[in-house]
């Protein structure tokens, strides 16, 4: 059965601002390669309109070959959109999803549309929504070495206490860290 894993960069205060890391060739390959195993990626609107840049790389890619390969990958990989402000999407690889989020990843999981790949979540919004529905399998969490002092924290409306066990880490040579957790089933 798929996993759900949600992926998120996060600065070392624990606040999601995409525009305070600085991202490499490193990590642009390692979160290429998560894409690939995906069998889907589940946005919101606001990040789902954020990640429609890497649409316009494809369109017209930047010569880095890091990020270029990354925006094949993001624009291969199919993403299931929340949003009840978007009428229609003209991402080819985008749907909006006419269900509620609990519904549709359970139908994912139960049909297994995707085989066995995994579900990646991507978005703050959803991570806090699937936390709290106990839904999340494994917690992927890069923190990027700075600290921006204010912004958006990823964890401010989680339900109750979740507690994790520390799979593993990677550590990248920008000195970001890649911390994966499976939810703990120990009290």
């Amino acid at each position: 059965m798929p996993n759900i894993i949600a992926a998120f960069n996060l600065t070392v205060d624990g606040f999601c601002d995409h525009t305070a890391i600085n991202p490499d060739k490193e990590i642009h390959e390692h979160y290429r390669v998560l894409l690939g195993q995906a069998g889907i990626i589940l946005y919101g609107r606001t990040t789902y309109e954020l990640m429609e840049f890497w649409r316009t790389l494809v369109e017209n890619p930047s010569g880095e070959k890091s990020m270029d390969e990354f925006a094949l990958a993001m624009d291969k990989v199919p993403k299931l959109v929340f949003s009840n402000t978007l009428k229609k999407l003209d991402w080819h690889s985008a749907i909006l999803a006419n269900k509620s989020l609990k519904e549709s990843v359970l139908e994912l999981k139960r049909a297994q549309t995707y085989g066995e790949k995994d579900i990646l979540v991507g978005c703050r919004s959803l991570i806090i929504q699937l936390l709290n529905l106990n839904l999340i399998d494994e917690l992927q969490l890069c923190i990027h070495p700075v600290v921006v002092g204010k912004g958006l924290p990823l964890f401010d409306q989680i339900d109750d206490r979740k507690e994790f066990k520390l799979l593993k880490t990677k550590i990248f040579s920008s000195g970001a860290v890649l911390h994966y957790y499976e939810p703990s089933t120990e009290k």
